[in-house]
């Protein structure tokens, strides 16, 4: 079998996440984030858009980590989203982690917006 290393470049990868807080790059954050390619900011909700949007030329896909089972963002946020041209995937945070971390390594332009588990 042969393993290959991976690269994120300059990005941080999401190390891991606990009750309440997210570990990116090595630091632990608490509360809801958004991670790009970028960096991480905190995170409002879903009637926090405008984070997201601040990265509408950099991202082609956000996933949405809902938590600790996956939910359906509210449909006014994933309109504005969508008719601003950036896809949303919503998932289970657990799951939104794990995503984003393989296509970042891949060079892909997606973010991440997470509720803490």
């Amino acid at each position: 079998m042969r393993l290959n290393e991976i690269s994120y470049n300059d990005a941080q990868p999401i190390d891991g996440y606990g009750a309440g807080f997210f570990r990116v790059g090595g630091k632990k954050y608490d509360g809801a984030l958004l991670v790009s390619p970028n960096g991480v900011a905190a995170w409002g909700g879903y009637d926090d858009t405008a984070t997201v949007l601040a990265l509408q030329d950099e991202i082609d896909v956000l996933f949405v980590g809902t938590g600790a089972e996956i939910a359906h963002p509210d449909k006014g946020f994933r309109t504005t989203l969508e008719e601003a041209g950036i896809g949303v995937e919503a998932m289970a945070s657990p799951a939104a982690c794990r995503t984003y971390n393989v296509l970042l390594s891949e060079g892909r332009r997606v973010a991440v917006a997470l509720i803490p588990v």
